[in-house]
């Protein structure tokens, strides 16, 4: 079965989510194709200061932030992820997503995409450097990533997905598309996925 996740590094919940549905896809009784795809909260976002300064400016100061962060932690400890909100700073994160396209190519994706996600929310690690993304890249298994980048390899094909991704009326994420028909969107619970994953099978 291929399943198709739009998703961004700096969200919390697609990493939530990658691990909800990384349990899922274990636990069924079938072969499953994970492709990830790209979307940007925040195109516009130049990045560099830390994520909760921005937060605080967006939702309300620092106690509400403070808040967000003690729900998203209990929520990452149930799915024992590393979490550390208060050290991640904030990234424009198209070239992580130029990343994640090249590592779809060499066929160590998931992989890619899980060092990003813990480097981001638990690592404190600035996604905005090239040198960076290359050595997190190179730990999940995707080598002379920092040539492909300033060589502009996967920018065409990260344009393209984030015009899709519009196209389809992706306007949050996790979404998750299950053999380019059927949809789900946001950090389902582990049984929510398996169900899915049950359904789609059945149909198909």
């Amino acid at each position: 079965m291929n399943i198709e996740i739009f998703s961004d590094v700096v969200c919390p919940w697609c990493y939530l989510g990658r691990a909800r549905f990384s349990a899922a896809a274990k636990a069924h009784d079938g072969d499953t194709t994970v492709t990830w795809r790209p979307f940007q909260l925040d195109p516009s976002t130049v990045g560099g200061g830390l994520t909760s300064e921005l937060l605080a400016d967006r939702f309300g100061g620092p106690a509400k932030v403070a808040e967000m962060h003690a729900q998203m932690r209990g929520l990452m400890a149930a799915e024992n992820l590393p979490y550390e909100p208060d050290t991640a700073i904030s990234a424009n994160t198209r070239d992580a997503h130029r990343v994640i396209a090249l590592a779809g190519a060499a066929g160590v994706q998931d992989a890619v995409v899980d060092r990003l996600f813990r480097a981001y929310h638990a690592e404190g690690r600035d996604l905005n450097d090239h040198e960076t993304l290359a050595e997190l890249a190179a730990e999940g298994g995707l080598a002379d990533a920092a040539e492909l980048l300033a060589a502009g390899d996967g920018d065409a094909e990260v344009t393209e997905q984030l015009e899709r991704a519009r196209a389809v009326g992706v306007n949050g994420v996790p979404f998750y598309v299950f053999e380019g028909t059927w949809a789900v969107s946001g950090a389902q619970s582990v049984d929510f996925f398996e169900s899915a994953l049950r359904e789609v099978a059945a149909q198909t």
